[in-house]
C-alpha cells in the first residue's frame, strides 16, 4: 500500500512505526460556527483511511480534535454576547450530530483543547527551558522559529517567505517577526486560564502538538488535515514537537484538497458556503459521499450545479439493479472476489476512491446483462458490492427505502416558479411579511426555496 507523503512529496510504501499498530491524528474543526462541506470532506476522507487501514489488518488508534478556544470563537462569542465556552460546546454538539447523520464514525478519541490546558502549560514550559521559546513582560510566550533549523521542511518554505500571507500579531513583543505565539496574554472580555506567565490562553498551533504528545506519544504514523493547514499550522506543529522530543513527529503527512464552488474558493466573504446541515436536509448521505469521493482526495473538489443530482441519479440506477437481484430470490453467501481485489488495488494506490467508484459502472452493466439471462452468479456480484463498498459508506441501505427516499427532481410547475419569483421580489423590497407568506405557500404545495448570493434555488421537499 502506498501513501502520498506531503513531507517527501512522493508516494511511499506504508510501513508503520510499530509493527501492526497505527497511530493517526487528523486536525478537526475550529468550532466558531457550524460545520460546512469542507469539514465534511475532511472527516469523510480520514474516516475512510482509518477503515481501510483496519480492513488491511492494522490496529488503528485514530485521534481527532476540536479547537474549542481560539480568536474566531472568542470574537463570535463576544458578537453574540455569550460565553466562548458555551458557544464552543453548542457548536461541537451540532457538529457531532451532523457527522453522525453523514455516517462518519466516531474517532477512537475525540480531543478538546480546553481539556488539555494543564498539559499545554507544561509543554510550553519545557520549550522555554530548552531555549526554544521565550516569555514577554506582557505575558505572551513565543516560539523562536530561528532556533529550529528544519523550519519549512513540510511546506517547502524558507524563512524569508515564511510570513507570506500569515497575519502577524503582537509583533512589538517578538524577538523576531517569524516567531509565533504559544501562549497569549488575556485581553478584556476574553476567556483565560492562570499560568506562570499570567492570565491567558493557548495559541492555536500548540494545542495539536500537546494533544498528540499526551495522548498518542512522541511519534505518530499519520498526521493530516486539509491542505490549507500545511502552513503555518502543521509546519509549526513539527517545530514545537520535534524541538521538545528530538524525534521525527509524524512519518506520513496526508492532506486533502479544498472546496471550490463553481470554480471559486468557498468563503464567508463570497457568501457561497455550503453548510453540512443544509446539505443533509436536501440529499441522502450516500448521495453526498458518492459525489465527493469521485474526486481524488488530494485534489480540490469543485461543487457545481447538478453535482449532487447527478450523484443521486447514478446511485438510484444502481439501487434499482440491486432491488431486481433481490427480487429474484437467489440465496447464496458467495462473493465475486475479483470485485474486492480490484477495490483493494485502487485503495492501495493512495486511497484512490475515484478509481474504486469508476469501477462500479462496469460492474453494474455486467449485472444488468446477467439479470437478462437470469444468471444466478449475479448474486456473487451483489454480495461483493454490498460488502466491499460499505467501507466508502455506500450501498448500506435497504434498496426499497433508498429508491423511495431519493426520487429525481421533476420539472418545477410554473405556478411554483411564479411564487418563487414573487417571493424573491418581496425579499428585494424588504417586504418580509409578504416574503414569508409566499414561502409558506410554496411549502404547503410541497416545495421550498434556498437563497443564494444573487439568486435562488427551488427544490421539492
Amino acid at each position: 500500500m502506498k501513501i502520498y507523503n506531503t513531507l517527501t512529496r512522493k508516494k511511499e510504501e506504508f510501513q508503520p512505526l510499530n509493527d501492526n499498530s497505527v497511530k493517526m491524528y487528523a486536525c478537526g474543526i475550529t468550532v466558531s460556527g457550524e460545520a460546512h462541506i469542507g469539514h465534511a470532506i475532511q472527516a469523510v476522507i480520514f474516516d475512510i483511511i482509518r477503515k481501510y487501514l483496519e480492513k488491511k489488518g492494522y490496529n488503528v488508534t485514530y485521534a481527532r480534535n476540536y479547537t474549542d478556544v481560539d480568536d474566531k470563537i472568542i470574537a463570535k462569542a463576544n458578537e453574540l454576547g455569550i460565553d466562548a465556552t458555551e458557544l464552543a460546546r453548542a457548536n461541537i454538539k451540532k457538529t457531532d450530530e451532523d457527522m453522525l447523520r453523514l455516517g462518519v464514525d466516531e474517532a477512537t478519541m475525540t480531543l478538546k483543547a480546553t481539556e488539555h490546558i494543564k498539559q499545554i502549560i507544561e509543554f510550553v514550559q519545557i520549550l522555554i527551558d530548552k531555549n526554544y521559546a521565550y516569555s514577554t513582560e506582557k505575558g505572551d510566550v513565543y516560539f523562536s522559529v530561528e532556533k529550529f533549523k528544519d523550519y519549512g521542511k513540510l511546506s517547502n518554505r524558507t524563512l524569508e517567505d515564511a510570513l507570506d500571507g500569515v497575519r502577524v500579531e503582537n509583533e512589538e513583543n517578538k524577538k523576531s517577526p517569524y516567531d509565533f505565539a504559544l501562549w497569549k496574554s488575556a485581553k478584556p472580555n476574553e476567556i483565560f486560564w492562570e499560568s506562570p506567565w499570567g492570565k491567558g490562553r493557548p495559541g492555536w498551533h500548540i494545542e495539536c502538538s500537546v494533544m498528540n504528545y499526551y495522548n498518542l506519544g512522541e511519534q505518530i504514523d499519520i498526521h493530516g488535515g486539509g491542505r490549507d493547514l500545511i502552513f503555518p499550522h502543521h509546519e509549526n506543529e513539527i517545530a514545537q514537537t520535534e524541538s521538545l522530543t528530538g524525534k521525527q513527529f509524524a512519518k506520513y503527512w496526508v492532506h486533502n484538497g479544498l472546496v471550490r464552488i463553481n470554480g471559486q474558493k468557498m468563503s464567508k466573504s463570497l457568501n457561497n458556503s455550503i453548510y453540512l446541515n443544509d446539505l443533509l436536509n436536501q440529499y441522502d448521505r450516500e448521495v453526498i459521499k458518492f459525489a465527493l469521493l469521485q474526486t481524488n482526495y488530494r485534489n480540490d473538489i469543485n461543487i457545481t450545479e447538478g453535482l449532487f443530482e447527478n450523484s443521486k441519479k447514478h446511485l438510484l440506477a444502481f439501487y434499482k439493479i440491486l432491488k431486481e437481484i433481490e427480487e429474484l430470490g437467489f440465496n447464496s453467501n458467495e462473493t465475486n472476489k475479483q470485485i474486492d481485489e480490484e477495490f483493494n488495488e485502487a485503495m492501495d494506490d493512495d486511497f484512490n476512491t475515484a478509481k474504486a467508484l469508476a469501477k462500479l459502472y462496469g460492474y453494474f452493466k455486467t449485472m444488468q446483462q446477467k439479470l437478462l439471462k437470469k444468471d444466478d452468479t449475479v448474486i456473487k456480484d451483489y454480495n461483493a458490492i454490498r460488502e466491499t463498498y460499505r467501507l466508502l459508506g455506500i450501498f448500506t441501505q435497504n434498496s426499497d427505502e433508498f429508491i423511495k427516499n431519493n426520487k429525481l427532481e421533476t420539472e418545477i410547475p410554473n405556478e411554483i416558479k411564479e411564487l418563487a419569483k414573487q417571493r424573491w421580489q418581496a425579499k428585494q423590497d424588504k417586504n418580509w411579511v409578504e416574503s414569508d407568506r409566499l414561502r409558506l405557500l410554496m411549502q404547503q404545495k410541497g416545495y421550498d426555496i434556498k437563497d443564494l448570493k444573487d439568486d435562488y434555488e427551488i427544490f421539492s421537499k
